[in-house]
C-alpha cells in the first residue's frame, strides 16, 4: 500500500472516530431513546436528517483530494440515518450530503452524489424489512461493503473519462470500503451495547418495582396499628421491623385467642429478598392459622413444621418463638424453634435477664423433632422483649457484633420501660453502634409489658 493510500485510510478512520463519538452522545438523548422506542415524529425525523446530513457534509470536507476526486466516508452518515430512522431519515440525510458533494465538483461528482443520495434509502429499506430490529453486526458490515462496491461501480459507469475513473477506483476503493465497513461495525457495536444497557435498566426497574410491591405486601401483613387492642388494659404491646434490604425474612404477629389469651410470635426466615418474603408469608400464615385453634405453642410449631417439610424443596427454614399469655392470671406458655431467647424484666428483681428456653430446632427441615411447650408465670410490671438476630448481630466498622451481652447491659440502663420508647431506644442505639456501616440483617423487635391481672 502506497503512502498516499495509507494517508487516505488514516484520514477516513479519523472521520469514523468523530462520527462514532457523536453517535454515542446521541444514544444519551431523549430523541434517540424515542426513536429506539419506534416513535418517529416529524420533529425526530427532521433532527435525524439534519444531524446525519451535516455529518455527511463533514465527511466531504474531511475527505482527501485524490486526483480530482474526494476519498471519504460521506456515505456513512446517510447509511446510519437510514438504519436508525428508516427511508425518510436516510433519504433526507443523503440529500444533504449529495447536494453538498455536487457543489464540490470534480469528474466523479455525478456518481458520488447519486451514491450518497441512495445510501440512506438502501439502509432505510433494510430498516423497514427488519421492522426496526437491529441488523446483526456481520450483516451490517457486509451491507456497508456491498454499498461501497456499488458506489465504485457507479464511478466506473458514470465518471468520465473512464480510464481515470478505473484508475481512481483501483487506488481508493479499498480504503473507502474498509473505512465505511469499520464505521458501520462500530456503530452497530455502540447500538448493541446501548440496547443491552437499556435491557438491564428495564430489568432492574422491574425488579425494583417487584421489590416495592413485595415490601408493601410484607408491611401490610405485619400489625402496624398501635395500640392494637385499646380495650385491653391488662397489657401494652409494640413492635417494629427494619429490613436490611427492600424486603426481608423477619416477621412478627400477635392476636387474641378469645377474650383472655394473647398469642405473640416472632420469627426469622433464612435468606433475603423476595424468596424470603414468600416463605415468611407461608410460615406466618400457617402459625396464625394453627394458633387460632387455641392449642399449646409447642403443638402450633409441630403442626406448622409437619406442613412445611413435604413441599420445602428449596430447603428454606425459619426460627420462631411462639408464646401464649393468659392475661387474666399471668400464665405464660411458650415454645422455641431455634430462635433467640427473649429478654425478660422481672419487677421483683428490678433487672432484665435472658429467659431460660430450650433452643429447639428450626422449622421446615426435620420432621422428627418434637417442639415442647414450656410454662412460667409473669407478674404485673414484668416486661418482655422479643427480637431477631439482626439486633445482636448488628456489626460496626470494626466487624464487631453488637452481642447479647451488650443488649442486656443496654436494656438494664433504661429507665423508661414503656413498650414504644424501649423499642425506639434500642433502634437508636443500634444506629449509633453501626454508624455508617450498611445494615447487615433485618432488625425486628416486639415489646410486651404486663400491667395487671
Amino acid at each position: 500500500m502506497s503512502k498516499e493510500i495509507l494517508n487516505i485510510f488514516v484520514s477516513l478512520i479519523e472521520y469514523v472516530c468523530v462520527l462514532m463519538v457523536i453517535v454515542y452522545i446521541m444514544t444519551k438523548t431523549k430523541i434517540f431513546q424515542d426513536i429506539e422506542a419506534l416513535k418517529y415524529s416529524p420533529k425526530q425525523q427532521g433532527i435525524l436528517i439534519l444531524i446525519f446530513g451535516l455529518l455527511s457534509m463533514y465527511g466531504n470536507t474531511s475527505g482527501v483530494d485524490f486526483f480530482g476526486a474526494i476519498a471519504n466516508t460521506r456515505d456513512l452518515g446517510p447509511l446510519i440515518a437510514g438504519l436508525i430512522g428508516g427511508p425518510i431519515a436516510g433519504l433526507g440525510a443523503g440529500l444533504i450530503g449529495a447536494t453538498h458533494r455536487y457543489f464540490l465538483g470534480g469528474f466523479t461528482v455525478i456518481p458520488c452524489s447519486v451514491a450518497t443520495l441512495f445510501a440512506g434509502v438502501f439502509t432505510g429499506i433494510i430498516h423497514l424489512f427488519l421492522r426496526g430490529t437491529l441488523i446483526k453486526p456481520f450483516w451490517g458490515v457486509l451491507s456497508a461493503i456491498f454499498f461501497e462496491c456499488f458506489h465504485m461501480v457507479l464511478v466506473i459507469l458514470l465518471a468520465k473519462p473512464i480510464e481515470e475513473a478505473i484508475a481512481l477506483v483501483y487506488e481508493i476503493s479499498l480504503p473507502m470500503i474498509i473505512g465505511n465497513a469499520v464505521g458501520m461495525g462500530l456503530f452497530l457495536f455502540i447500538i448493541a451495547n446501548y440496547r443491552k444497557e437499556q435491557a438491564i435498566k428495564n430489568e432492574k426497574e422491574k425488579i425494583e418495582n417487584d421489590l416495592k410491591v413485595a415490601h408493601e405486601i410484607q408491611t401490610n401483613m405485619l400489625p402496624s396499628i398501635f395500640p392494637p387492642f385499646p380495650d385491653k388494659v391488662e397489657f401494652d404491646i409494640f413492635a417494629s421491623m427494619d429490613p436490611a434490604k427492600e424486603v426481608g425474612g423477619d416477621f412478627y404477629d400477635f392476636f387474641m385467642l378469645g377474650e383472655d389469651k394473647l398469642c405473640m410470635i416472632i420469627g426469622d426466615v433464612s435468606g433475603k429478598g423476595i424468596p424470603a418474603v414468600l416463605f415468611m408469608v407461608i410460615v406466618k400464615t400457617l402459625i396464625k392459622t394453627e394458633g387460632l385453634r387455641n392449642i399449646e405453642p409447642g403443638d402450633i410449631l409441630n403442626r406448622v413444621n409437619q406442613i412445611l417439610i413435604p413441599d420445602n424443596k428449596s430447603c428454606m427454614f425459619a426460627t420462631v418463638y411462639c408464646a401464649i399469655l393468659n392475661i387474666k392470671n399471668g400464665e405464660f406458655n411458650y415454645s422455641n424453634a431455634g430462635h433467640n431467647p427473649p429478654l425478660i424484666y422481672r419487677k421483683s428483681k428490678g433487672a432484665f435477664e435472658y429467659m431460660s428456653v430450650d433452643h429447639g430446632f428450626v422449622l421446615g427441615v426435620m420432621d422428627v423433632f418434637n417442639y415442647k411447650t414450656c410454662h412460667c408465670a409473669i407478674e404485673p410490671g414484668d416486661f418482655i422483649l422479643l427480637y431477631t438476630d439482626g439486633v445482636t448481630e448488628a456489626m460496626n466498622s470494626k466487624q464487631e457484633l453488637y452481642s447479647e451481652k451488650r443488649l442486656l447491659n443496654y436494656m438494664n440502663s433504661l429507665s423508661n420501660l414503656e413498650v414504644e420508647p424501649v423499642i425506639k431506644s434500642v433502634r437508636f442505639e443500634l444506629k449509633w453502634y453501626i454508624k455508617d456501616e450498611p445494615q447487615s440483617d433485618d432488625i425486628t423487635m416486639l415489646a410486651f409489658k404486663y400491667k395487671s391481672m
